[in-house]
């Protein structure tokens, strides 16, 4: 679990790349301070896990279902990354949950500095757009954002100084792809009002066909 505040921005010193996974070791500094072996990192959003570190690097492995569905395949030497350890259970909690799961991937298509703002619209998957609410929270790239749009097909988050200078986000352009993780609290409502909604549907059903069953229904 993790909260979607970056502690910093590491990047890609090596990447051993195959058909549809990968390993990659990322520079780092603060994320390494207290880590050890098994330990969750967020990587622009993906939650991974360490399999090897030294005093300035750390290693994960990125695997198949993740190499498809995420950004992460697009890196290369060289790449920024925002980074963030996994939530401690004595600290702050500054953003909102995010599981590190990402649920598809955006692509920026526009960028508008309004007074110390920088307004960003983010394509999104329309089968996902019922997730999204103004002033809901939404993970890109690992960073906890308020949404202050929604279409069918887009949202627009907005940046501060401060988010653009700590996170990669700042560097981002029109036409670069982003991991987008919606609310997780948005998630479990949807998947319990769709298990409602089957529940009602069913018993309905069930109903009618012992009335006629039963001839009390033609």
């Amino acid at each position: 679990m993790f909260t979607g505040i970056i502690e910093e921005i590491g990047s890609i010193e090596r990447m051993k790349k195959s058909s549809s996974s990968m390993e990659l070791t990322i520079t780092a500094g603060r994320v390494l301070e207290d880590v050890h072996i098994g330990d969750s990192i967020s990587v622009n959003g993906v939650c991974l896990t360490v399999t090897s570190f030294s005093s300035r690097q750390f290693q994960v492995d990125v695997m198949p279902e993740t190499f498809e569905g995420t950004t992460l395949r697009n890196l290369s030497h060289g790449s920024k990354v925002n980074l963030e350890r996994a939530m401690a259970a004595n600290g702050r909690f500054g953003g909102h949950f995010v599981n590190g799961h990402v649920d598809g991937i955006g692509t920026i298509v526009r960028i508008e500095k309004v007074e110390n703002a920088w307004y960003m619209d983010i394509s999104i998957p329309e089968n996902q757009s019922h997730l999204f609410i103004m002033k809901g929270s939404v993970a890109i790239d690992g960073t906890s954002l308020t949404v202050f749009g929604v279409k069918s097909n887009a949202i627009t988050i907005s940046l501060i100084p401060q988010t653009r200078g700590d996170t990669v986000l700042g560097e981002k352009k029109v036409g670069d792809r982003v991991n987008i993780e919606c609310d997780v609290m948005a998630k479990y409502f949807h998947r319990f009002y769709e298990a409602k909604e089957q529940s009602n549907n069913t018993s309905s059903r069930m109903s009618y066909e012992f009335l006629s069953r039963n001839g009390f229904a033609d």
